[in-house]
C-alpha cells in the first residue's frame, strides 16, 4: 500500500461498511470454530493500522505485527501495545505461542515473496489444535485500479488456497467466498475499469444511507454463512486447524 493510504485507512476502519462488516463475519466464524475458548492468545500477522487488532481483544489478548511502520504508528494511536515490525514470512515468535492466528488481507501483496513459507510459519506459531484464519481477494481476473494501489500480487480462487493450507498440513474447517451479494455489480465494475483510471483505492466512504445498506449486506452474510459457503464472492475467507498426529497429541495432554 502507498504509505499515505495508511492514513486514509486509519481514518476509515471504523467507520466503513466494509471494515465493519468483514469483522462481524470473522466473529461470527470465530464464536463458531472457538466453541467457546477464551482468553486467548491470538496474533493479527498484517495488522494494519489496528482496527481488527483492537476488535480481536474480545477473545483474548492480540498481538499485532507489520512490515510498514505507518501502520504501526496507526496501530499505536488506537493505544495496543502488544506489536511488532515483522514479515508473515519469519515471525518472530517460539513455536506453539497462539491459540488463534488471523492474516486478514496480506498474502496476496507483493511484499509476500512465498505464501507457503507464510503459511508454514503460521502453522509453526500456532499451538496443537489451534485456529487459523485467513481472508485474500478472489479471482485474479478481477484486477483492477485498487489492486495497483495496494500492491496486489495474486488473487485467489477457494480451490487454490484449500490446497496450499492442506500442503503446509492444516486442515480446513471453512472454505468460502464472502461478500458475495454484492459481487455482481462490484464484479462489473472492476471489469470495466481494469487498471485504468485514478490511482486510489475502493475503500471511500459513502453516504450514511448507501454505508448502512452495504453493511446490512454483508451483516447477512455473517449469519447465513455458519451454515452454508458461499460460491462466489470478491474475497475468499478460510478457517482451518493445525493438524496434530495422534502421537502428537498425547503429548500435548501430558
Amino acid at each position: 500500500m502507498d504509505k499515505e493510504q495508511y492514513e486514509i485507512l486509519f481514518n476509515l476502519e471504523e467507520r466503513h461498511w466494509w471494515y465493519l462488516g468483514m469483522r462481524e463475519i470473522a466473529a461470527s466464524l470465530l464464536a463458531k470454530y472457538l466453541d467457546g475458548r477464551k482468553p486467548l492468545r491470538i496474533l493479527d500477522a498484517g495488522c494494519g493500522t489496528g482496527g481488527t487488532t483492537k476488535y480481536l481483544n474480545r477473545f483474548g489478548r492480540s498481538f499485532g505485527i507489520d512490515m510498514a511502520p505507518e501502520a504501526l504508528a496507526g496501530s499505536q494511536q488506537r493505544h495496543l501495545t502488544t506489536l511488532a515490525r515483522a514479515s508473515i514470512e519469519q515471525l518472530p515468535f517460539a513455536s506453539g505461542s497462539f491459540d488463534l492466528v488471523v492474516s486478514f488481507d496480506v498474502l496476496y501483496h507483493q511484499a509476500v515473496g512465498n505464501d507457503a513459507a507464510a503459511l508454514a510459519e503460521f502453522y509453526r506459531v500456532l499451538r496443537p489444535d489451534g485456529l487459523l484464519m485467513v481472508r485474500v481477494p478472489a479471482y485474479d481476473w478481477l484486477r483492477g485500479v485498487h489492486d495497483v494501489v495496494v500492491h496486489t500480487r495474486h488473487r485467489y480462487s477457494r480451490g487454490e488456497l484449500g490446497k496450499k493450507l492442506a500442503a503446509t498440513g492444516f486442515l480446513p474447517r471453512k472454505l468460502t467466498y464472502i461478500n458475495s451479494l454484492l459481487f455482481p455489480v462490484a464484479a462489473l465494475k472492476r471489469l470495466t475499469e481494469g487498471t485504468r483510471g485514478t490511482l486510489r483505492m475502493d475503500l471511500e466512504l459513502p453516504s450514511p444511507l448507501i454505508n448502512r445498506l452495504l453493511l446490512a449486506a454483508l451483516q447477512l452474510e455473517s449469519g447465513v454463512l455458519r451454515a452454508v459457503s458461499f460460491p462466489w464472492g470478491l474475497s475468499v475467507l478460510a478457517v482451518a486447524t493445525k493438524a496434530v498426529s495422534n502421537q502428537q497429541s498425547a503429548v500435548s495432554r501430558r
